[in-house]
């Protein structure tokens, strides 16, 4: 089963970065976040990924072609045209990625129409190149056969926009930055899709908006499940998100990080 990536978004939001690198390629220590993303899903034997490409495609394009050289010790013979040895191996030799352009300024419903093409199977796992979380695969996979319904969205908590203290008096008893609040839910990506819904409600349309009219017509006709998360989920749309993602991976413990190597 494939796991599609929506990597093709702009990250206006994050400009300060975005005007170098897509916002999915943004590091997070020393890899970009859709590393992190794919080696998160490749632990719950994802391991065969669409990427939907737009802005900066390129760069993803680069970074894959040349990921042996990026991880591995290579020997180049400077008087040969091509003689590169690559001496060792790396963690994600089992991976297949599949790099599809799916237009500079497509919405998320015609990219994910275009790059339908390269699933194989009834259905794939589909998210956003820009969150982090801890969600159960296996058992959002589990909770979605059992539904019987033509897509199922993780359902998460947002996180609040500042700061919540607790007060005792006038003194601070706890701090949290950005909690999750705990009121209404929200999309959270890692959804499970079927091929009838990408027939059914999408088409290559480069205006259609995966989160509008499908998605809206999809809930009114029954066919669109919910798997709620209470667990770790944190998107990166802003700087201060980014940092907030830098600062758990360097603390140690990152909740999205289940992998060993």
């Amino acid at each position: 089963m494939k796991a599609m990536i929506l990597c093709g978004g702009m990250g206006t939001r994050i400009r300060d970065v975005t005007e170098v690198l897509p916002k999915p390629m943004v590091p997070i220590e020393n890899h970009p976040i859709v590393w992190h993303i794919m080696k998160y899903c490749a632990h719950f034997g994802f391991k065969e990924f669409i990427l939907c490409l737009g802005y900066k495609g390129e760069v993803f394009v680069d970074y894959f072609l040349n990921y042996r050289a990026r991880n591995c010790d290579v020997t180049i013979d400077l008087g040969r045209a091509g003689a590169v040895t690559t001496h060792n191996s790396h963690a994600e030799e089992d991976w297949l990625v599949t790099l599809a352009n799916t237009g500079l300024h497509t919405q998320t419903g015609g990219r994910v129409a275009r790059a339908a093409r390269y699933v194989t199977g009834d259905e794939f796992l589909l998210t956003y190149g820009d969150g982090l979380a801890d969600v159960d695969l296996d058992a959002l996979l589990r909770h979605h056969r059992r539904s019987g319904k033509l897509i199922t969205v993780t359902a998460v908590h947002p996180s609040g926009r500042f700061g919540e203290m607790a007060l005792d008096g006038d003194r601070v008893a706890a701090f949290n930055e950005k909690p999750q609040t705990r009121g209404d839910f929200i999309n959270g990506g890692f959804m499970v899709v079927t091929m009838e819904f990408v027939r059914r409600y999408l088409s290559e349309d480069a205006d259609l908006v995966l989160e509008q009219e499908p998605m809206r017509r999809a809930a009114q006709d029954g066919q669109m499940a919910a798997y709620r998360h209470e667990g770790f989920w944190q998107c990166m749309d802003t700087a201060r998100e980014r940092d907030i993602l830098e600062r758990l991976w360097k603390e140690g413990h990152p909740p999205w990080k289940v992998w060993k190597s």
